[in-house]
């Protein structure tokens, strides 16, 4: 069963460009793990939100893609450099 994950982001307008090149460097450690089908990035262009998507082949997968994420030592973490808390949702194929 594919799993994944949708997420929202919010990053205020001073950080936003610096935002976007950390999700993108994310996406590319995630798709360099086994397993990961796809990581990607999206902006909605009616609002101020930075749209991460991810999907694996298993949730065994994901987990080993995320703990590959976390060992390269890249920024996930929210902090003040988001205008309000992250929406993210877990997702799995139907």
């Amino acid at each position: 069963m594919k799993v994944g994950m949708v997420a929202h982001h919010y990053p205020h307008a001073a950080h936003r460009e610096e935002f976007l090149a950390r999700v993108h460097r994310v996406g590319e450690e995630f798709r360099r793990t086994p397993g990961c089908l796809s990581a990607d990035c999206w902006v909605s262009p009616d609002s101020d939100a930075v749209i991460s998507i991810v999907e694996c082949e298993s949730e065994e997968a994901f987990a080993a893609a995320f703990a590959a994420v976390e060992a390269a030592g890249l920024d996930t973490t929210y902090d003040e450099r988001e205008s309000r808390p992250r929406e993210i949702v877990r997702i799995v194929s139907a």
